[in-house]
């Protein structure tokens, strides 16, 4: 007589495979990743793959909007913390230097999704979400075209400190932002 075979609870199945695939693409990219690579890296059978995840579309664009979130999480913790103009621009500024792109792997993953939503337009959702909430961080102290200049800055500023062989020395986002926002027009209503 056989024993029945009991099925493994695995209530988290889904957000590890989410951040396996996180972890297949910093490591191969979005051209390498597949179900049997992101199954062996969050130790799932390759049926869990299916059955959680219509196809790589859903999974890639759940694991985009993850690390998407996480990213903008950061930053509107950093700046909720802020109390006056000048700390906000301080903390936007500790955001450019130490989060955005604050290790290998989320270089990595950033430039991946840049480049399928620049291949793939229907993935422009993820990154606009993600740019909105950025420059949402900043409506207090700037207006929406100066909170745009700012988040292109801190994508740009970002991308240079990462791939630079010398990157640029302490100080720089500061004083850009000083110069995009000069004190004297730090949380003055926008011109009609």
């Amino acid at each position: 007589m056989s024993t029945p075979r009991t099925r493994r609870h695995d209530p988290d199945r889904r957000g590890r495979i989410i951040d396996a695939c996180l972890d297949v693409i910093a490591e191969r990219g979005v051209a390498g990743t597949s179900h049997r690579r992101v199954a062996a890296a969050a130790d799932v059978p390759l049926g869990s793959m299916t059955y959680h995840f219509a196809g790589m579309d859903e999974l890639l664009r759940e694991a985009f909007t993850r690390f998407a979130d996480e990213g903008a999480a950061r930053a509107e913790r950093r700046m909720a913390a802020a109390r006056t103009p000048e700390e906000a621009m301080d903390a936007f500024a500790a955001n450019i230097d130490e989060d955005v792109f604050g290790t290998q792997r989320d270089l990595v993953i950033s430039l991946e999704l840049y480049t399928l939503a620049a291949r793939r337009p229907e993935y422009r959702d993820i990154t606009s979400r993600w740019m909105a909430r950025t420059r949402a961080t900043l409506a207090h102290v700037a207006d929406e075209r100066t909170a745009a200049m700012l988040d292109a800055m801190n994508e740009g500023l970002s991308i240079h400190r990462a791939l630079h062989q010398e990157p640029p020395g302490p100080g720089l986002a500061r004083e850009a932002i000083d110069r995009l926002v000069p004190a004297s027009r730090r949380n003055r209503p926008p011109a009609d």
